[in-house]
């Protein structure tokens, strides 16, 4: 019934992109350098024969490094897993897979634990035991962070150097400046969808000895690519969050969930309606230490929103800033942190301290502007407790999967956990599986259907229509206008033709344009078919949950390249 109400969108199934030009192989291939991907690849390098790690710029240029909150884990007596549960349970908004939270806070400790073993070192108590804080939608100190707001790039450096320890290991190779473009799969089902994934087709950018289009055909694929930030016209996401991972995914028959569930942060430093890119985030720890929320006014509002107030989960804050902001005729509210003294803002939120300094902003005596910008994606790649997703052989792991851990909003810090504990139960599924023999080498099978490659003349264009469509506020109208403004976008940029010259060539910027374009329609198109509002899908039009949503709703291309949504029950 879902599927023939709405008009499907149509996608193609692969990117316009020359033959590969040269040949590698493993037997299994990690994608991104993230902690999903740092930790999949040092996880495999022990226990298969070979692994590829591939990587769009440098080892340590993944999204991780970004992490300024913390990495949340049940490390103190006086907490518990079963409570860290609860709370991931209630920010999800109904829709988490209890199965895959249990598996998240039993395991995360001895994840985080082992973290440590790796070399990451965390913010210590006098004690020398690590030192814990609170964020929002926690009720219990349990957020481990380093550097004071540094942790992400603290866990990043700590596993580059395990990768930079072993470079020379002929167990490992490491492909830097490459843009995976899409996953090879082989012979077909009887169903006439795609057959396992057998490996990807990679760009290298004119690094290292290997540039051009090329093949890495690996037993195993581990998609780890991040998350779909530029997307929208503002995220705190970095410049290399193009959603190729979930766009590669789809392209090969890989089924998504969750998709139109997307985390705006509440509090981004606000410079300015005209200004692009990544922002700078004000972290969730800012808050979570003191902060206040106050409107043009001066009024503090949230006490009046929910009982956790500035705490509230994420969704809920940044539901209360837009509409405190239309009510104040503003484009921002104010993070009042002035209350906590120089010295304290100086030593626990130095990055902090140090960015907004940087736009002329001194958190210790002056307002900071914020408004909520688009942040991370709750949905993506469904895949299983082991990272496997519906197509053989591929698996995804951290915020480009769909693991069930997140439901319809993130609990604050529950990102870098996921990415640590399921990539490492993937590395070990799949290990398991290349010495049992069942995951052999397949050849690719070339797949039907149309290929395609959006002009990056119209990412611009692409991103706007996001930000206006499945922003933070959506509406059933605004949604179906964007779902036609995004069907007018050109698709074949690379065969049109306008006073004789050629739109658009395959490249980088092309490629990535043309997965914004996908993922964008995806999640339009998933926002339209949501009719309520949960976690990070707020519809003004259904502004309440309805109990018949308590669904994951999956997304696929059928044969015929139509995107056909489907309702899957939970757990």
């Amino acid at each position: 019934m879902l599927a023939t109400r709405l008009a499907a969108p149509v996608l193609a199934t692969r990117l316009a992109a020359p033959e590969p030009g040269w040949t590698v192989q493993a037997d299994a291939v990690v994608v991104g350098s993230g902690i999903a991907g740092l930790t999949a690849a040092l996880e495999l390098r022990t226990r298969v024969p070979r692994v590829l790690l591939v990587t769009k710029d440098t080892l340590a240029s993944g999204s991780t490094v970004w992490a300024q909150g913390g990495i949340a884990a049940a490390l103190d007596p006086s907490d518990s897993p079963a409570a860290h549960l609860q709370d991931t349970l209630d920010a999800g908004a109904g829709l988490c897979d209890p199965r895959a939270v249990e598996v998240l806070v039993t395991e995360g400790p001895a994840r985080v634990r082992e973290l440590v073993a790796r070399g990451a070192v965390f913010d210590t108590s006098p004690d020398g035991r690590i030192s814990l804080t609170r964020e929002g939608g926690h009720h219990a100190d349990r957020i481990a962070h380093a550097g004071g707001d540094a942790t992400g790039a603290e866990i990043s450096r700590a596993l580059v150097a395990q990768i930079e320890a072993v470079r020379d290991d002929p167990g490992i190779e490491v492909i830097e400046h490459a843009l995976v473009l899409d996953v090879l799969t082989g012979p077909p089902g009887p169903d006439g969808r795609p057959g396992p994934a057998c490996g990807v087709t990679l760009h290298v950018i004119g690094e290292g000895q290997r540039d051009g289009v090329g093949a890495a055909l690996g037993r195993a694929v581990v998609l780890a690519t991040g998350g779909i930030g530029q997307v929208f016209r503002s995220s705190t996401n970095p410049a290399q969050a193009t959603g190729d991972g979930i766009a590669a995914a789809l392209r090969a028959g890989a089924v998504l969930g969750d998709v139109e569930f997307v985390q705006f942060h509440p509090t981004v430093l606000w410079l300015g309606s005209g200004v692009k890119g990544q922002l700078t985030l004000v972290s969730e720890a800012v808050r979570g230490e003191g902060a206040l929320l106050l409107d043009t006014d001066g009024v503090r509002f949230m006490p009046d929103v929910h009982p956790m107030a500035e705490l509230a989960p994420r969704d809920v804050v940044a539901h209360a800033i837009v509409r405190r902001m239309a009510e104040t005729g503003s484009d921002h509210v104010w993070l009042d942190t002035r209350h906590l003294g120089a010295e304290f803002l100086r030593k626990r939120f130095p990055t902090i301290h140090e960015r907004l300094a940087a736009s002329g902003i001194d958190m210790a005596t002056e307002l900071i502007p914020v408004a909520p910008a688009q942040h991370y994606h709750s949905g993506g790649i469904v895949a299983d407790l082991v990272g496997r997703t519906s197509i053989t052989g591929l698996y995804a792991v951290g915020e480009v999967a769909c693991t069930g851990v997140h439901g319809a909003n993130r609990l604050a810090s529950n990102s870098l956990l996921e990415g640590l504990v399921f990539a490492t139960r993937a590395a070990r599924h799949i290990a398991a599986r290349v010495a049992d023999g069942s995951l052999p080498q397949l050849t690719p099978t070339p797949r039907p259907g149309p290929e395609a490659l959006v002009a990056a003349a119209s990412r611009a264009r692409v991103q706007r229509i996001a930000s206006d469509g499945p922003g933070v506020l959506r509406s059933g109208d605004g949604l179906r206008g964007a779902l036609a403004a995004l069907d007018r976008v050109p698709t074949d940029a690379h065969d049109r033709h306008d006073d004789g010259r050629r739109l658009a060539a395959p490249q980088v910027a092309e490629w990535e344009t043309t997965n914004i374009h996908q993922v964008a329609t995806a999640l339009t198109f998933a926002a339209l078919a949501r009719e309520e509002s949960r976690g990070g899908h707020f519809r003004t039009d259904f502004p309440t949950p309805v109990d018949s949503w308590r669904i994951r709703l999956d997304l696929s291309l059928d044969p015929t390249g139509h995107l056909t949504p489907r309702r899957t029950p939970l757990g």
